[in-house]
């Protein structure tokens, strides 16, 4: 059976002054050769490897906290610490460690503290050897003990000679008898007195004196004593406030008395942390740090002591999700359980992943489903901090959850629903819910943080789920609000919340493929959108214009052609021309926006706008960049006519048209990627949907449309959308020998969809010179494979 006694924990301080998990394990003191002396060892429990070796050096101070803790330190700023699971443990390591140097166990720390300074060592040498004498614990000397107190603050051998005096002669518990004396007294000058002795004692930075301050029959004490600040007019009623208005409220009743009294003392250290003790300076941040650690360790056991008992926290969420539960008494179980992961952020990574994996297994997500939806703000707002708790630490648990509801759940009850439509029902004016919900359904949808092997796809999965089951919801607010030309309803709420989901859609639109694309073509999102250009709420405007944005940075001619077909820049130039000129944000968005068609030379976007806006803008000259877009489309243009020019009516061979098409039918931007290929792949997607353009059938419509173009001849009459092309001369060559027109190929005239390569086909086949029968020219065109 395994020896409980000497189970441990070891701590280290990085340098934030925190303290870092370093393992679970069993410690031992043994005589190890190598190190010449004997050594605390302690190996892991999960796979006995060494986690430390620590010779006992006979000058090192060891100090013994809290009855559980044993902290040193090891070269200049490497602190340890080691936790015991049982105070037995402790002590007989304790003793081992005394035994070696020769203290008594009885002491609390085995040695002085020694200064890092050589300096400072020769400074202090008479102080390291005469012990500070206190006063006498009078009322008539308390100016002289604050004094001395206070003197001692500037020399860290001082400070360490001052607590170990205070603590040898029980000093603490005398200054609170006369505390005691003085407010029934009403003697205000010795209250301001213990006021500076106190504050001053915080700042030795000494656990065990803490120890001594913060025990139940001191602690009030000692807040009385920093109520009496020389500089306020009146003391203040720390005191009142703990005893009877800081209810404490238990969500099922505590049984270990153990439990209970560390969860008193942490509320109330943190109060005098937080509260009580005046604001330290950027010079003072470290002074403190001892106070912090106290805080720290026994935030970490109550999160321990809460884990070990079998049955409270099983009773918790049974009472939880127990339909009989009042709503007050649901509130009080939500408010403890978000205390608890609160103090469960103290937990090292290993540890903390435990502890959520518990809260999963019986059952918190379930839980938050019904507290999310419950007409409370303080449950509410309670749990939507449990739910970013849990998102921001493991994403996946939550994504995985709701992969699960997908066949046996209904779309309104599922949990990512039951989130947006939280997040648009946020009735705070200041939208601080929503926001947050915001945060997590980003963090949700971040492709970054979605795992991906062999035998499990998460990226594609939950990608799927949302869009299938979950956009709909967040886009209604939307859609619904942007039937006419102008927005429907314009009041600062319903805004400031189609900003968010403005926000969250442009996300999709950076991290996300295919998926948000199929959602935009098909709901022709984008100009819905573009209808919030006419709000009178400029932060609206730029959120419409900022989604346009984010799509033709991808320089996706998908994206491109639907917004020339959809004349989608028309809004823009609008919001531009109303804006007539006036030097701000929105003037300086929209122009930035030119500026990238221009520089990215976005060719069909480049020409759509100098064609459809070329006269309206050729006014504005206060900036360059409609004239430079002006002058990009003559230089193509001009190409274009030269290409024709020195193309004549040579023919193409179909030898090279495989390299051709391979040239044309590429991505400019980039190679599709893994989430794309399962998109193409996946045979069910967006089944219950019409879709406008969908990926595979732009797929085949382009290929075929290809073909067209290489089989027949161009009639002398032909002309294209952006520009006439030359007349080829009929070739006697064979058949196999196919005639294109170089203008065609290189002006990248493929319709992805088709569309203007059959109305173009329909125009010239009484004129074809192409000999054969329809079911022969569509056998010659390439085909996917």
């Amino acid at each position: 059976m395994t020896d409980t006694r000497r189970r441990v924990k070891l701590y280290a301080l990085n340098a934030d002054r925190q303290w870092d998990d370093r393992g679970t394990g069993h410690v031992s003191s043994c005589y190890v050769e190598r190190l010449k002396g004997t050594s605390l060892l302690v190996r892991a429990e999960s796979d006995g490897t060494l986690l430390l070796e620590s010779k006992i050096q006979p000058d090192t101070a060891y100090q013994k906290q809290q009855d559980t803790l044993i902290v040193w330190s090891e070269g200049d700023n490497f602190d340890l610490a080691l936790s015991f699971q049982e105070k037995a443990g402790c002590d007989e390591i304790w003793e081992k460690i005394c035994q070696v140097q020769g203290k008594d166990p009885s002491v609390e720390i085995t040695q002085d503290i020694v200064e890092e300074s050589e300096d400072e060592r020769y400074d202090e040498m008479s102080d390291s050897v005469q012990p500070v004498e206190l006063p006498a614990c009078e009322m008539g000397r308390l100016e002289d003990i604050s004094e001395l107190v206070n003197s001692c603050l500037v020399s860290p051998t001082r400070k360490d000679k001052l607590a170990a005096a205070l603590e040898s002669q029980h000093y603490i518990k005398k200054l609170l008898n006369l505390f005691q004396m003085c407010e029934d007294t009403e003697n205000i000058e010795g209250l301001h007195h213990l006021y500076e002795i106190f504050k001053s004692i915080f700042i030795l930075n000494k656990n065990t004196l803490f120890e001594t301050m913060f025990a139940d029959d001191t602690i009030f004490d000692v807040v009385g004593c920093l109520e009496y600040d020389p500089s306020l007019p009146q003391p203040k009623k720390h005191r009142e406030y703990l005893r009877e208005l800081a209810k404490f409220r238990e969500a099922i009743p505590i049984k270990n008395k153990d439990l209970l009294a560390k969860i008193h003392q942490t509320y109330r250290v943190q109060y005098i942390q937080d509260i009580v003790l005046p604001t330290p300076s950027v010079y003072e941040d470290n002074l403190l740090s001892t106070l912090s650690s106290f805080i720290f360790f026994n935030k970490v056991e109550i999160v321990k002591l809460i884990e070990e008992d079998e049955r409270f926290l099983t009773d918790l969420f049974k009472l939880l999700m127990d339909s009989k539960t009042p709503d007050v008494k649901r509130r009080d179980l939500v408010l403890f359980l978000k205390e608890f992961c609160n103090f469960s952020q103290n937990l090292q990574p290993q540890d903390k992943d435990a502890f959520y994996k518990t809260l999963v297994s019986l059952g918190i997500l379930p839980a938050l489903e019904i507290t999310l939806s419950i007409d409370d703000q303080k449950t509410k707002t309670a749990s939507i901090d449990i739910l970013t708790y849990i998102v921001e630490f493991s994403p996946s648990v939550v994504r995985d959850y709701t992969l699960q509801q997908a066949n046996n759940t209904e779309e309104e009850q599922m949990l990512l629903n039951i989130v947006i439509e939280q997040m648009l029902r946020d009735r705070d004016p200041e939208l601080g819910g929503a926001v947050q919900l915001m945060g997590v359904l980003r963090i949700l949808l971040d492709p970054e943080s979605m795992l991906a092997s062999v035998n499990k796809s998460e990226k594609a999965d939950f990608l799927n789920f949302f869009y299938k089951h979950s956009v709909q919801t967040l886009i209604a607010p939307l859609l619904d609000n942007t039937t006419g030309e102008t927005p429907l309803k314009e009041d600062y709420h319903t805004v400031q919340l189609l900003g968010l989901v403005l926000e969250l859609l442009s996300f999709c639109v950076e991290h996300h493929t295919y998926h948000i694309k199929t959602c935009i073509l098909n709901k022709d999102l984008l100009r819905r959108i573009l209808v919030l250009m006419r709000s009178t709420h400029t932060f609206l405007v730029l959120g419409a214009l900022r989604f346009m944005r984010k799509i033709i940075a991808l320089k996706d001619e998908y994206y491109n052609r639907y917004i020339i077909k959809g004349n989608l820049f028309a809004p823009v130039i609008d919001a531009f021309l109303r804006n007539n000129g006036r030097y701000n944000l929105l003037d300086s968005a929209i122009l930035e926006l030119f500026e990238f068609i221009k520089l990215e030379d976005i060719k069909s976007l480049c020409s759509h706008v100098v064609e459809n806006y070329g006269k309206i803008l050729e006014d504005v000259e206060y900036v360059q960049t409609f004239k430079a877009l002006r002058t990009r489309y003559d230089q193509h243009q001009d190409k274009l006519k030269e290409r024709d020019r020195v193309s004549g009516s040579v023919g193409v061979s179909e030898a090279v048209v495989p390299s051709l098409l391979r040239s044309r039918y590429r991505r400019e931007a980039r190679q599709p990627d893994d989430e794309e290929e399962m998109w193409f792949n996946d045979e069910d997607e967006l089944e219950d949907e019409a879709p406008l353009d969908t990926a595979q059938t732009h797929a085949h419509h382009a290929l075929d449309a290809i073909g067209k173009i290489v089989e027949k001849k161009v009639s002398p009459t032909a002309e294209v959308a952006n520009g006439p092309s030359r007349v080829l001369s009929a070739s006697p060559k064979p058949q196999t020998d196919v005639q294109v027109s170089p203008t065609l190929l290189s002006k990248g005239l493929v319709d992805y969809d088709g569309d203007s390569d059959e109305e173009e086909e329909s125009g010239t086949s009484g004129t074809s010179g192409t000999s054969g029968t329809n079911e022969e020219r569509d056998a010659k065109r390439p085909r996917l494979a």
